[in-house]
């Protein structure tokens, strides 16, 4: 699904230039689970910014379901976002004053989907995520950090995306609860063949995923280290 070859990044203020990315090379293939780590200014968001076509390269080439990526028009990377790609941020990025189904429905408005079929795909998306209906009327300031954290899943899955990306997902979250979305992940992954890249400077979080990639000062260190997977998400409640 994902080829990326010799990615480097550079930015410019001034006469001052900084590599955040120096070289980068990796693949993904469908249907894989994948952690990159890396500690703060490692060059980790950088990356997820080129993955989700929201930055291109400086140099290097950027391939997804074959397609460079690197080389598309505004137009045409918006379009990626769109069609192929969902996020999940730590910050979540839900309307507050909006209900559940609502905020889940809204990239659906931007894809010219009628009103009846937004809130199906939204429904059937908030199950897949694992959150009850009965919190689908809620305004999204009324749910826990977790039950957020799972919406902002749904939402990310409403346009049936090839990839997900997963910045910092658990940042936010205590514990008990960052076991609970990373549970909804596991079962998206093993279930239903989602591919997912997760974000994140924790090596507890990391090893929820099939396999680690490590980046610092801009290069990755060590690629393809397969991990025994935490196989936590048969110990939650994951709904239906």
């Amino acid at each position: 699904m994902i080829e990326v070859k010799n990615i480097t990044k550079v930015y410019k203020t001034g006469n001052v230039e900084f590599k955040a990315l120096d070289g980068v090379s990796f693949t993904v293939k469908d249907g894989e689970f994948v952690a990159i780590m890396g500690p703060s200014g490692s060059g980790k968001s950088t990356l997820m910014h080129i993955l989700g076509a929201l930055d291109s390269p400086t140099q290097g080439t950027y391939f997804l379901d074959g397609k460079d990526v690197s080389t598309l028009s505004d137009d045409e990377l918006a379009d990626i976002r769109r069609d192929k790609i969902g996020f999940v941020f730590q910050s979540f990025n839900l309307l507050p004053r909006t209900t559940v189904l609502r905020n889940v429905m809204l990239p659906l408005v931007y894809g010219g989907v009628d009103v009846k079929e937004r809130e199906n795909r939204a429904k059937k998306a908030l199950f897949l995520a694992g959150l009850d209906e009965g919190h689908f009327l809620n305004l999204s300031n009324q749910l826990s950090g977790g039950q957020i954290q799972r919406v902002a899943i749904a939402r990310a899955l409403v346009n049936e995306p090839s990839l997900i990306l997963a910045d910092e997902p658990t940042g936010n979250l205590d514990s008990k609860t960052s076991e609970i979305v990373l549970a909804t992940f596991q079962k998206l992954n093993k279930e239903l063949g989602r591919t997912i890249i997760l974000i994140t400077h924790e090596q507890e979080i990391a090893e929820h995923a099939d396999r680690i990639l490590f980046i610092k000062d801009g290069l990755l260190e060590e690629k393809n280290r397969h991990v025994k997977r935490i196989a936590n998400y048969h110990q939650h409640k994951i709904a239906k």
